[in-house]
């Protein structure tokens, strides 16, 4: 049998599915035609059956035996665990404060039935200390949403539509699929396609310039095009007086950048640069797909913002293909409060980021509790040493929900088997294809398992809560959520998300068309080029430490695993990538296995010598399990849990190592 689907995780595709079912057994994954799926998925959700009944499922609730990280656990029942974590979240809200229990979550799953529903509502009932999810997309969000208000953009449909497409930080060869055929056909009209990344993942049949930027230097980028294009007369000014605020700042501070400057600090040549910026001013429609990697840095707002200010300067909006591309959430809006009732604030909200902070450090209160749904902070939180070593504090007690048994749930003292997506009922709202999806179970729950919606649902009754949300059947609580949507054009089908389909999002005309059909959903329908969220620093770009270490290191998503998820079976050999003339220099052969290492940690592994690097840069993939590597660390060991001013976020691309051969003994 054959039962439709949708993809919950983090990517901007969403992706229609055919699941097939026999027995009661998942025993494929495959594309569906109902919507954007375009007769082919991504590896890892097309393998995904194999996490369902892969050696490492969590099958019951486990509680820790032994010594903490020697994965000694014993079965025992939900009705004990729940109980005990009651217990605990009482006796510890007693004793130091409810704020002493912290709930760490993420993007294991991008639905709205099990991130920031029931979940929040629980956290907030008791008092617990609220999370800021920091790790991705902070800046971007923060800074789009202040100069457009989360305007939709163009649709991936309408790239083909464009003569100049700059891919700027993204590689959706790995996380974005769909949009690769999108820009073939682009090509084959004429298009010119610059991509603008350290590592070139594009061949020469498939872009026409590569731009292999130093990490962290794409605001400087951006500035010194608007100022190119000032100095050439080229802004369209019109555009800007009648549809902008804040020029004056912006330009200004692109002042500072002439060509030769930016050159030098973002290691490209000025032919290049010169290259791009007339592209772009004179090939029309011109569009940028602007990515995350371009905020992974200290100054990740001042980029995604310089780099969103391009369009309206250049006045590249009212035409099909024409503006820009980022996330797309903004066509449905999702306020659970509206039917679980107001949330408090009051409670003291602490950087994910800085994990390894305040699971070290003397907190008032201390954290006592960690709960951790929907995320492995052992394979994705910098200073992963630290984390680990937090993470083995005899007075912290670690709960962990989750479908398999990750690096993260080796370490708590109690496991909860979670339902994966095959198995719950969820509502995804798309952040790059236009479209809501519903999600219906295609199996029952393997084991014991149990969706966040009956774990949350279950401890709130424990403990006493009388919110009439936790009673909700799933029938129930997906209505609830359902209620709590609004879409962009006001013309949300329930009843058709309830069967498990999905709704596109439509607009005047097929598709989003920027300042013709959508325009900015800021507070007078203005652009604001100078967003408050770059205060105190503005348009000043921060110039990197100096460091002992010859090497930024930039840990990119790969092809096998989705953030950190299906690494108990994907990824099994961690590789760092290194420029072939580096290599060279330091006698370092492919394949060879280094030692590369910082003041924070050390990971040995196998190396993949490539020219597709830049020089100077190490590549190392996110992640990637403990059991990949030699020495059982990973990119995140580098990385120190320093913030970005603009929303304090993870700086991982600031990240300086250094690389050896390591010793074959």
């Amino acid at each position: 049998m054959i039962r439709p689907s949708h993809c919950p995780m983090d990517c901007p595709d969403t992706c229609a599915l055919d699941i097939t079912v026999e027995n009661g057994r998942v025993v494929s994954v495959a594309p569906s035609e109902a919507h954007n799926s375009s007769g082919f998925i991504c590896s890892k959700i097309a393998n995904f059956h194999k996490r369902v009944y892969h050696e490492s499922r969590v099958l019951r609730p486990l509680k820790r035996r032994g010594p903490k990280g020697t994965g000694q656990f014993e079965s025992i029942s939900w009705e004990q665990a729940i109980h005990e974590i009651a217990h605990l979240f009482k006796e510890l809200s007693t004793q130091y404060g409810p704020e002493s229990i912290v709930p760490y979550h993420y993007g294991g799953s991008n639905g709205y039935l099990t991130e920031e529903f029931l979940d929040r509502l629980f956290f907030d009932r008791i008092g617990a200390s609220r999370l800021s999810k920091t790790l991705c997309a902070v800046p971007t969000t923060l800074a789009a949403s202040e100069m457009y208000g989360k305007m939709p953009g163009v649709a991936f449909d309408d790239f083909p539509f464009a003569k100049t497409i700059v891919i700027w930080g993204a590689n959706p060869k790995v996380s974005n699929t769909h949009l690769v055929p999108k820009l073939k056909e682009a090509r084959k009209q004429g298009a010119f396609i610059c991509v603008i990344d350290p590592i070139n993942n594009f061949s020469d049949r498939e872009i026409d310039l590569n731009l292999p930027i130093r990490p962290g230097a794409d605001g400087p980028l951006a500035l010194g095009l608007l100022n190119h294009w000032r100095r050439k007369d080229q802004l369209d000014q019109d555009f800007l007086d009648q549809a902008t605020h804040g020029q004056e700042a912006l330009f200004e501070a692109a002042r500072a950048w002439d060509l030769t400057a930016v050159s030098d600090v973002t290691g490209l040549s000025m032919r290049d640069i010169e290259v791009l910026a007339d592209r772009l001013a004179t090939n029309r429609p011109g569009l940028i797909r602007c990515g995350w990697g371009l905020e992974r840095n200290r100054n990740g707002g001042l980029s995604a913002a310089a780099i969103l200010a391009i369009p309206a300067a250049l006045g590249l909006f009212g035409v099909r293909g024409g503006g820009y591309t980022l996330s797309n959430s903004g066509m449905a809006k999702f306020e659970a409060e509206r039917v679980l009732g107001q949330f408090s604030s009051s409670s003291r909200q602490l950087n994910m980021t800085q994990m390894a902070s305040w699971l070290n450090g003397s907190m008032d209160p201390p954290v006592k509790a960690l709960f951790v749904y929907n995320a492995n902070p052992v394979a994705s939180t910098p200073n992963q040493h630290k984390v680990i070593q937090g993470l083995m504090r005899q007075d912290l007690v670690t709960i962990v929900h989750d479908q398999v048994m990750t690096d993260t749930a080796k370490l708590a003292d109690y496991v909860l088997p979670a339902t994966t997506f095959l198995e719950h009922s969820e509502i995804r709202r798309s952040y790059g294809s236009y479209v809501v999806a519903g999600i219906r179970p295609v199996t029952g729950p393997v084991g014991e398992s149990r969706s966040n919606r009956e774990v949350f649902s279950a401890l709130a009754q424990a403990m006493g809560l009388k919110d009439e949300a936790f009673t909700w059947s799933e029938e129930e609580c997906m209505q609830a959520a359902l209620d709590a949507v609004t879409l962009l054009d006001g013309s949300l089908d329930a009843d058709l998300l309830i069967q498990g389909r999905a709704q596109k999002v439509t607009f005047q005309s097929a598709h989003p068309i920027q300042f013709k059909n959508v325009t900015p959903m800021t507070p007078d329908g203005k652009i604001q080029l100078n967003p408050s969220c770059l205060a105190p620093h503005g348009y000043s770009w921060l110039k990197p430490d100096e460091s002992e270490h010859r090497f930024q290191l930039i840990s990119p998503a790969t092809s096998k695993l989705v953030n950190s998820s299906l690494g108990e079976f994907q990824l099994p050999q961690l590789i760092v990538q290194i420029n072939d003339r580096d290599a060279q220099s330091m006698g370092i052969e492919n394949g060879e296995k280094v030692r590369v290492w910082n003041h924070l940690g050390e990971v040995v592994c196998p190396c993949k010598v490539t020219s597709s690097i830049r020089s100077g840069v190490l590549s190392m993939p996110k992640g990637a399990w403990r059991r990949s590597s030699e020495n059982t660390y990973t990119s995140v060991a580098f990385c120190s849990d320093e913030v970005g001013h603009v929303g304090g976020n993870a700086c991982f691309n600031d990240t300086r190592v250094s690389v050896e051969p390591w010793p074959q003994l």
